[in-house]
């Protein structure tokens, strides 16, 4: 684990097909986040499939389905280092499944990368009332995440236009007011992610371009300030059963602070233990802190004992737990809905790392947004 840099987690947001595992693909290789070995053996598989413009995007996807398959600890598949950090990226986008998903990744993330196609038409569709680019910027604001980059992507399908940037910087921009992120401070890269052109170098062709590369503007966001002085909550995001360990919960701690040999309870289930191990990044940690992915192994924990979406904390500081015929109030943000809401709705809610089917048994008021 890397002492002398900071530790940021990353999601990766957008609309479908606008770029995303393509870019990032491009950007592990750049960075050395995967190796030539590696990158050559996917880039013959995307051969072997008919699928050579995508070998990038091979890089991005392999790994993801290499973290869903096995025990990485850090719920993420790689470091990815810039000059000054080193970031965790947790969800790799999908189709339509991400929107959960993303809720999830979001919900956990320090920062992200907005991947917003400049091709003609594809940009349109994506902030339009129903489009993925508008869904996700308002779930990213929603929940907390305030620092942003935009990439504007396929420079090579927009032949490098300058015009055609700035009507996409201008629409987006628009929209990202609108939903309340600080536009002026949000850097908007131009880059070709099939090309892997200005992600960690500048090019000939972007000559009217003098802002940053994507790795120099990711590089410039801030380390939030980390709730340590707060009660520890960890969501759980997954458990495994591993041979020679035991059950192995992973998740992302919230607020606290986590250490070797706490006390711990689990809620709802009201499991109580004692925390064995604690590891992140394949490295064994004698502490975590918010924003740390770890995965540890507790004393005396079966599977029945933990799941996703139930919340670890200190026995001193119960999580709150909404029993499944309890009541709660919350404020909603109707993003886009084909059809009114009302008392009766039945919403799936998702919340930190877990899925609950509810109920709407009162709309009590109603508020513009924009005025209050």
């Amino acid at each position: 684990m890397p002492t002398d840099k900071q530790h940021l987690n990353l999601v990766i947001i957008g609309h479908i097909d606008h770029g995303k595992s393509t870019m990032m693909g491009a950007m592990l290789i750049k960075t050395g986040a995967v190796s030539d070995r590696e990158a050559r053996e996917l880039e013959k598989l995307a051969k072997e499939n008919d699928r050579e413009s995508w070998s990038y995007a091979y890089v991005f996807d392999r790994l993801k389905e290499e973290r869903q398959r096995g025990i990485t600890i850090d719920l993420a598949f790689r470091k990815f280092e810039t000059k000054t950090k080193y970031f965790t990226i947790i969800d790799a986008p999908g189709h339509a499944d991400f929107v959960k998903n993303m809720i999830t990744g979001a919900s956990q993330a320090d920062a992200a990368i907005l991947v917003v196609s400049g091709k003609k038409g594809e940009m349109e569709v994506g902030i339009a009332a129903n489009g993925q680019t508008r869904e996700h910027a308002y779930l990213a604001q929603t929940l907390g995440v305030k620092q942003l980059v935009v990439a504007v992507n396929k420079a090579d399908v927009y032949e490098y236009s300058e015009e055609r940037y700035n009507e996409v910087k201008d629409a987006v921009s628009d929209l990202l007011k609108n939903i309340g992120f600080p536009v002026k401070k949000i850097p908007f890269v131009p880059v070709s992610g099939i090309k892997a052109e200005n992600l960690t170098e500048k090019t000939d062709k972007l000559s009217w371009y003098d802002g940053p590369t994507l790795i120099e503007a990711i590089d410039s966001f801030e380390l939030p300030p980390k709730p340590t002085g707060k009660p520890l909550r960890v969501p759980i995001q997954d458990a495994y059963n591993i041979k020679g360990t035991g059950v192995v919960p992973v998740g992302r701690v919230e607020t606290g602070v986590l250490k070797k040999n706490d006390k711990i309870v689990i809620m709802p289930t009201g499991f109580k233990g004692e925390i064995r191990s604690i590891e992140m990044h394949h490295e064994e940690q004698s502490t975590a802190e918010p924003g740390d992915n770890i995965g540890f192994s507790i004393r005396g924990i079966t599977m029945a004992d933990v799941s996703r979406g139930d919340v670890m904390g200190h026995p001193t500081n119960v999580p709150t737990v909404v029993t499944p015929k309890g009541n709660w109030t919350g404020q909603i943000i109707v993003i886009w809905h084909p059809t009114a809401i009302a008392q009766g709705y039945t919403p799936v809610v998702h919340a930190h790392t877990a899925q609950v089917a509810a109920k709407f048994i009162e709309l009590s008021k109603k508020l513009d947004q924009k005025t209050g």
